[in-house]
């Protein structure tokens, strides 16, 4: 079967350089994606976008070249409640990778527990209205109390500007809620402004939810850096970034999001957005937080010293 990507793709960074920034032992990748192939893993008739192909031994190759141990492989909406490549890429990591799925509410119990066995730790409810559909929000928190019997969690994608009307369904969530991307804060506003202080409001009053500090590419208005440039790419989102790893040092994940779906205006290279976290995590024991103890705590529990 072929797939005719959807005009003004950008493909993944072909060459993605070594990281100055020497990874803490152990670190985890806490946000990719597969897309197919196509051809073996066709993509959901319903899907917003067609993307590239973007397999498990292309991730695993960048897994091992950034010098990160692990993987959260976070199913994508290209491919709807279909988690065949998901899945697939999680058996073939050989305990190195766990997967967060997307389910419907007509899942068995069955289906759920074979979903935990191949390694998925949580499910995905996306609010962006340009990538999916609607889905009722008693359906989600049908799942959601479905869940959390096999400990798993919540990954919510939103956007700033909507987390009014979704507190009260984000905050009856049973589960550990985990936000994609800090919840898309406008970096052109202020840090101290009424947006990103309700996100950290709502951070800071419910002890059940972490936070991404991820994508900095998809936030920034400065953009990257010029070629040849001073490693300070997507400055503008530093701010936004750090004061979120500081004030909740326990409860923030980080990942590439390789390879970087829906990305308009340039494909950023991974070994320079792992560049970025000492900016946002200046010391070794908030990298440390941010990159193993964090993710081990919440992917590979039974792990722990």
């Amino acid at each position: 079967m072929q797939f005719e990507k959807t005009p003004g793709w950008l493909d993944w960074h072909p060459a993605p350089s070594r990281p100055r920034f020497q990874l803490p032992p152990g670190s985890v990748d806490a946000h990719c994606h597969v897309f197919g192939p196509g051809a073996e893993f066709p993509f959901a008739p319903e899907r917003k976008y067609t993307p590239c192909d973007a397999s498990k031994a292309q991730l695993f190759a960048l897994r091992d070249h950034l010098g990160f141990a692990r993987n959260v492989i976070v199913q994508a909406t290209c491919h709807g409640a279909d988690n065949r490549a998901m899945v697939d890429a999680c058996q073939a990591s050989q305990g190195r990778a766990r997967g967060v799925a997307t389910v419907r509410r007509s899942i068995t119990d069955t289906e759920l527990h074979a979903l935990h066995e191949a390694g998925v730790r949580g499910v995905r409810f996306n609010f962006v209205k340009r990538l999916v559909d609607f889905t009722p929000k008693d359906e989600l928190l049908e799942i959601a109390h479905r869940i959390q019997p096999l400990g798993w969690h919540v990954v919510i994608y939103f956007e700033a500007v909507d987390l009014p009307q979704l507190w009260d369904f984000f905050t009856a969530l049973p589960t550990t809620v985990v936000v994609d991307h800090m919840g898309r804060p406008d970096v052109g506003k202020p840090i101290d402004g009424p947006e990103f202080s309700l996100f950290l409001k709502f951070m800071h009053e419910h002890p059940n939810v972490w936070s991404k500090v991820s994508c900095p590419e998809r936030l920034s208005l400065s953009g990257p850096p010029a070629l040849g440039g001073e490693q300070s790419a997507y400055r503008d989102v530093v701010p936004f970034a750090r004061r979120v790893v500081e004030t909740f040092p326990d409860r923030v994940l980080w990942g590439t999001d390789w390879p970087h779906p829906n990305l308009k205006g340039h494909m950023p290279d991974d070994g320079g957005l792992v560049d970025f976290i000492p900016h946002i995590a200046v010391t070794a024991e908030l990298q440390r937080k941010l990159l193993v103890d964090n993710p081990m705590r919440l992917y590979w529990p039974q792990e722990q010293p």
